[in-house]
């Protein structure tokens, strides 16, 4: 698993489909999905650990990309 797609296919296989709208918000929605299903008892330790990485990964190139002043076209 490397990727945020990766993490998507893997909620799918447990039923969890995430489109909320905006992909920072699409992520923060998955990583409370993934954090259920491990509490579940579902998902074992180390495969939740990765996912929970890419998940902040993601996250934090989403703020950064927020925070970059716009750039106007001319």
């Amino acid at each position: 698993m490397k990727s945020l797609y990766d993490v998507q296919q893997l909620l799918e296989k447990y039923g969890v489909l995430v489109h909320v709208g905006k992909r920072i918000w699409d992520i923060e929605l998955m990583a409370i999905e993934l954090d259920n299903i491990r509490h579940a008892g579902v998902l074992d330790e180390h495969t939740y650990m990765i996912a929970k990485l890419i998940l902040q990964r993601e996250h934090e190139a989403e703020e950064r990309k927020e925070k970059e002043p716009k750039k106007h076209s001319t």
